[in-house]
């Protein structure tokens, strides 16, 4: 029995075949010409102006943090809301940029941030939201905006689970900027890479600048001239004009994503489609076996099948015979964050837990088969 992994290698033989190629062609492998075709390759697929390409998605959102930080003159301790369901690198940005993580419970419908809950935790110090788009399911933007209302708050989004999905536009023009992962276990990959999304160019221009050492030398030539004859005495070259870090990906990255992009909108379909079926077969066991069922959703790019039992012992079957049938299983993202070591914080997050406790996922691509989800839903009816 072929064991149901959480991804297949999505790098095809067609990927091999052009990297083979370029890598034999190419001058330069650092970050050079391709990247910026990629990054202009993705813009136009995202509907957004402007795009920069990054060594990961995590990297992407420490990129965005740091960058609003210094672009809106925050201070230390200034309150960044962020979900206490979601990947501990977007909770570790705001941290390390000197910010403080208000977290907020997950909602048990799109399992996004708690909308209700999240007027609470507004106050003066609160400058932005970073919400994540989990599991391929697009927040509620509009509940969010109207929460907001006047107040001079940002919105951050990381789509790193959900690149495609809608609302109604595609994620990621939201708010200022967005994050996207091409890790080799996503939607599309470069094997490790990642994108900032932004239709701000002001915010683009100090993304450039951080991500590669806050050289000028980043900048387009207008501006890199323009900015150096304010530093007559430092070579335009070797011009610092920010704090910054190396993120830089590379060609071949970039090379790789250019081939994977004309792929993505076909895996989503196929993603779609296993998941609507999946959603159907699953009905029968509606509110009887489980509390979150996601059928309201619309405009989504599956990432996995999340599945929560009511009954934590009917879960430990479900493990068990999953295990027998060779079908990788994980907790949703990493469960509730703050009961992770690297936080470790004592606040009750009453639906994340939930999630945390009750709830697994089995992966979603386009190598997984109806007979595939048929068979899983026989192993559900049997526990």
């Amino acid at each position: 029995m072929k064991t149901w992994k959480l991804q297949e290698n999505v790098f095809e033989e067609t990927d091999l075949n052009y990297i083979s190629n370029f890598i034999v062609k190419t001058k330069k492998l650092t970050q050079g010409p391709e990247v910026k075709k990629f990054e202009k390759q993705f813009s136009r697929w995202n509907n957004s102006k402007y795009s920069i390409f990054v060594n990961s998605g995590s990297s992407a959102d420490l990129l965005i943090i740091n960058t609003a930080k210094e672009l809106y003159n925050w201070n230390d301790n200034d309150e960044i809301i962020v979900p206490s369901l979601t990947w501990p690198t977007q909770v570790s940005s705001v941290i390390q940029c000197g910010l403080k993580p208000v977290f907020l419970d997950c909602n048990l419908e799109d399992l996004s941030i708690d909308y209700n809950k999240l007027e609470k935790c507004l106050t003066k110090k609160t400058k932005a939201i970073f919400l994540a788009h989990i599991m391929g399911f697009p927040a509620d933007i509009k509940k969010i905006k109207k929460i907001i209302g006047n107040r001079k708050i940002k919105i951050f989004e990381d789509c790193c689970e959900s690149i495609g999905a809608k609302y109604p536009n595609k994620i990621g023009n939201v708010g200022v900027a967005g994050s996207f992962s091409f890790y080799w276990g996503h939607h599309m990959t470069t094997i490790e890479g990642g994108m900032i999304t932004t239709n701000n160019y002001d915010f683009f221009k100090l993304c450039k600048l951080k991500r590669s050492h806050g050289l000028a030398r980043e900048l387009d030539i207008r501006d890199h001239n323009k900015i150096s004859k304010k530093y007559k005495n430092i070579d335009k070259n070797f011009l610092f004009l920010t704090n910054g870090f190396n993120l830089r990906s590379t060609e071949i990255n970039a090379a790789i994503g250019l081939n994977q992009i004309g792929k993505l909108n076909n895996y989503i379909r196929i993603r779609n489609e296993n998941f609507a079926l999946f959603r159907k077969l699953l009905e029968p066991f509606d509110y009887k076996v489980f509390t979150v069922n996601f059928k309201n959703l619309k405009n989504i790019s599956s990432y996995a099948f999340p599945i929560f039992f009511k009954k934590r012992q009917i879960l430990q079957k479900f493990k068990k015979k999953l295990k027998e049938n060779k079908i990788e299983y994980r907790p949703v993202i990493s469960g509730n964050i703050l009961k992770q070591p690297f936080l470790n914080i004592k606040i009750k997050m009453l639906n994340s837990d939930y999630v945390h406790n009750h709830g697994i996922y089995i992966g979603n691509n386009q190598f997984v088969t109806k007979k595939m989800i048929k068979n899983l839903i026989k192993i559900i009816s049997k526990v």
